[in-house]
């Protein structure tokens, strides 16, 4: 079966997973690194009752959609699955990708998709990476030839797709600017040469397990070491060394995980230089004033700052505010879309589930001099109750950015029942926001929606969708 080869198979489309998209006979094929418009010979690899998984082993013919990989990781790393598509085909799947689920999922025949809003960065946007340490490594095919003997296992990079003990080191990444590489690339050499264990997944033991870097349009840069256990002769070290090569870490910081998942937004924070915090800004949207973001260690802040004030103002500019409004900010977080629009309406009420989001959150607004925000901690579903709706008002209008499961059915049954005039909702995952809109179909239309690219390269595809209550 794994050895079966079906030649001159056509590619079709590009998949919502970052997989293309083809069809044998009746039975549609998922297939990596390949282009819609590319003839390629497939090697079957996995059948499953409604779909099959494939692999090109031969490509006969080149789709014009095509360019030339720019990183030397690709078809390896699954991270940047489209660099091998023209930007503007990308640009071009990731809006139809929107349009077939509200169509499909979210059974609106027309919907009004204005044109999708691409990045100007398609290299070096995002503002964070995380990556792990392994004695794993994984090898590439002609590694696999090498001899044994010769080869470095360690690795500090990004897990492979599917396969959770298994890292793929990274030399260049074309994601975040510099020093990122250099410091990552510092870190490992350092590490082998100290003879400093790397983590065993499987084993649960070693030393080192994650290096995060997180950069700001301020300039500020933070460096979070994650290690297994508190080994303060070791930590102290590697840090000494981080702070000597690099004097530009504005906030250098370690902490311990000696827990069996890589969670750390649970766990204290040690710093050991700089600032606690590292500063983003951004103009609000009545263009009066800047606004100020200190983001910690454990914070969340969109991963593309540049294309996140663009998802902001069209959120802003869909909720056609009159400035008397009280607007509730559902999964609001650390609250950068209600310091965004909030001189521009009456009051802003946020609620997130995660507490030290909510805590961040109090504090912008606090830095910023904001006085018309507040911010509650806990599920939605769970908040929003009739008490809670008594003490802060109904809101004439409702932002919601759910995570990629979408909302949770009770939030959206308790929407049903408040029925505020307008719905902003802001997704990160066109599928569960066409399914939202789908069950709120009796009461609400989809005026129009704006796809905003905030990730070049990948599959991913952020969506502003515009909700009007029907009359009566």
């Amino acid at each position: 079966m794994n050895q079966e080869i079906i030649s001159n198979v056509v590619i079709l489309d590009a998949g919502s997973e970052g997989k293309a998209v083809a069809r044998i006979g009746n039975m549609v094929v998922f297939v990596p690194f390949v282009v819609p418009g590319d003839v390629v010979d497939l090697q079957i690899i996995r059948k499953k009752r409604s779909f099959i998984e494939g692999k090109a082993v031969r490509i006969i013919k080149y789709s014009d959609k095509r360019t030339e990989p720019f990183c030397e990781h690709f078809g390896n790393c699954g991270g940047c699955r489209w660099q091998n598509m023209s930007y503007e085909s990308q640009l071009y799947y990731k809006q139809k990708h929107v349009q077939d689920n509200l169509i499909r999922i979210g059974k609106i025949p027309e919907p009004e998709i204005l044109g999708i809003i691409p990045s100007e960065k398609t290299q070096y946007y995002r503002n964070k990476l995380e990556f792990t340490f392994s004695n794993r490594r994984w090898l590439t095919n002609d590694e696999m030839n090498d001899d044994p003997g010769d080869r470095e296992m360690n690795a500090l990079g990004f897990h492979l797709p599917l396969m959770f003990d298994r890292v793929l080191d990274i030399n260049n990444c074309y994601l975040q600017s510099h020093p990122s590489n250099a410091i990552r690339l510092e870190v490992k050499k350092y590490a082998i040469e100290h003879h400093l264990s790397f983590y065993d997944v499987r084993k649960r033991t070693g030393f080192l397990r994650n290096l995060l870097i997180r950069t700001s349009n301020t300039g500020d840069l933070m460096v979070i070491l994650v290690v297994d256990t508190d080994d303060q002769e070791n930590i102290l070290a590697i840090l000494d060394h981080l702070n000597e090569k690099f004097p530009e870490i504005t906030s250098l910081f370690y902490t311990v995980n000696g827990k069996n998942n890589d969670t750390i937004t649970d766990l204290p924070f040690s710093l050991y230089k700089g600032k606690p915090y590292i500063s983003e800004t951004m103009t609000d949207f009545c263009s009066s004033g800047t606004l100020k973001f200190r983001i910690g260690p454990a914070s969340f802040f969109q991963t593309n700052s540049g294309q996140a004030v663009k998802l902001y103002r069209i959120a802003a500019e869909f909720g056609g505010f009159r400035g008397d409004e009280t607007v509730y900010d559902l999964y609001s977080g650390t609250g950068t879309i209600a310091a965004y629009i909030s001189s521009a309406v009456k009051k802003v009420i946020g609620i997130e589930s995660v507490p030290a989001a909510v805590e961040d959150a109090t504090n912008n607004s606090r830095r910023n001099r904001i006085t018309n925000t507040r911010f509650f901690a806990g599920e939605a579903e769970k908040v929003l109750t009739p008490d809670f709706v008594d003490q802060n008002g109904k809101p004439e209008l409702v932002i919601t950015d759910p995570p990629r499961a979408g909302m949770h059915e009770k939030v959206i049954r308790i929407l049903l029942e408040l029925l505020p005039g307008t719905i902003v909702y802001v997704s990160c995952n066109p599928a569960t926001q066409a399914r939202d809109i789908a069950l709120m179909n009796d009461k609400y239309t989809l005026v129009k929606c704006q796809p905003v690219d905030m990730f070049p390269q990948t599959q991913h595809v952020e969506n502003v969708a515009l909700l009007a209550s029907r009359p009566g």
